[in-house]
């Protein structure tokens, strides 16, 4: 529990840090707004209901899904993010050299992450760095609603201010898993 709250902390501190540095834009030319991408997420999943996985050693394989994300930037520092996971294949565990497979439920959230570096590379391309905390939303399969906060990072190479390639993670505090996630998008 206690890491918990130093994670909670850290993120409440670069939060405060974040905004008393963020100025509105007050040039004529207005930035993007919009962000829309496709990519994979790679999900270790630890969380499950399958009894003897829980309380066994189990080896848990990462379970592919189909990543559907867009971002709201009305400034240049604080973005919104909307994602939605689509997983491709089921969750499986590894308990004494016995394969166990437990379908992979798809989740969808909503958070807000800042922009906390900016680093040019060339003329045409920056390499920008974003944390922020969100809220994963989860159907189990008795039909009940699962909400987890989520500490995530990802680390943007933009070029020609409109296309995106992205690498992060991300840590499901709730349900103690974590997650790589990779894509492209374009900044409408």
């Amino acid at each position: 529990m206690s890491t918990i709250k130093v994670i909670l902390g850290a993120f409440l501190l670069l939060l405060i840090s974040t905004i008393g540095k963020s100025q509105i834009e007050t040039d004529s030319i207005k930035p993007p707004l919009f962000e829309l991408s496709f990519g994979q997420s790679i999900l270790f999943i630890s969380e499950s209901k399958i009894v003897d996985v829980r309380n066994s050693e189990a080896v848990v394989l990462p379970t592919s899904s189909i990543l559907f994300f867009t971002e709201l930037r009305p400034l240049k520092r604080i973005r919104f993010p909307f994602y939605f996971n689509l997983p491709t294949e089921t969750k499986q565990f590894l308990v004494d050299s016995i394969l166990f497979n437990e379908k992979a439920r798809p989740s969808f959230g909503a958070g807000i992450e800042f922009r906390v570096a900016a680093f040019p590379i060339s003329k045409e391309t920056e390499f920008e760095f974003e944390v922020g905390p969100l809220v994963n939303v989860l159907f189990t399969e008795d039909k009940n609603i699962i909400f987890s906060p989520v500490a995530a990072i990802r680390f943007r190479l933009v070029k020609n201010e409109n296309f995106v390639m992205y690498l992060g993670s991300s840590y499901s505090i709730g349900i103690n898993s974590f997650g790589l996630l990779y894509g492209t998008g374009f900044i409408f």
